[in-house]
């Protein structure tokens, strides 16, 4: 039977993506939505932190869950050299607390206009909690530099990845295949340090 892990988001594409690092790395692990407990709670993500930002989403879903079950939550944003960090942990709302992810990627666009390309640094940061039995929590950080094009770029991903080109890379994520995007994101490198750690313990029981 795989190992079932609550992902504390309503995102969609997240899920997905998830699953697919899960798949990739051959873990008998099932990604749940929140959506089959009920949904996401209602989380003020006011921590200031990706991490304390992840533990309040990953706490918030435990409540929901099923006695011996483990929940899955992470915070991850985009931090821009040239804007001292932002949009960071507000990337998700980036341009208005009710921003779409278009929305937030057109703000972003206008605002690095004038900026040169000398000063468009920028990396990606995903920190995942993972909440289970008895209070126990771990915690996994990964991170992918690389820099932003003036125009979005790419049909794939979600978000900023129509601008960030990863380092040693001329593609953005948007154009990259799946599998090599999620390789090099801060999303997978994270995913990584986490698969090892189940692999490590046999899974969480």
């Amino acid at each position: 039977m795989p190992l079932k892990l609550y992902l504390a988001s309503g995102n969609a594409h997240k899920a997905r993506e998830f699953q697919a690092l899960a798949d990739a790395a051959a873990l008998p692990v099932e990604i749940i939505s929140a959506v089959t407990v009920g949904g996401m709670p209602p989380v003020a993500e006011d921590t200031g932190t990706f991490a304390g930002n992840a533990r309040k989403k990953a706490r918030a879903l435990k409540e929901r869950l099923p006695p011996g079950a483990w929940a899955l939550a992470d915070d991850s944003g985009l931090c821009v050299d040239a804007l001292g960090g932002a949009p960071g942990v507000e990337s998700a709302y980036y341009a208005g607390p009710r921003a779409s992810g278009a929305e937030n990627l057109a703000k972003l666009v206008t605002v690095m206009r004038e900026v040169p390309e000398e000063r468009r640094a920028a990396h990606f940061v995903c920190v995942l909690v993972l909440a289970g039995p008895g209070g126990e929590e771990q915690r996994f950080e990964g991170r992918c530099d690389g820099t932003l094009r003036r125009e979005p770029a790419g049909a794939g991903g979600f978000g900023y990845d129509p601008v960030f080109v990863p380092a040693g890379y001329a593609r953005t994520f948007a154009e990259l295949g799946e599998e090599e995007k999620n390789r090099l994101s801060h999303r997978g490198r994270a995913w990584a340090q986490l698969a090892a750690w189940l692999q490590g313990r046999d899974g969480p029981a």
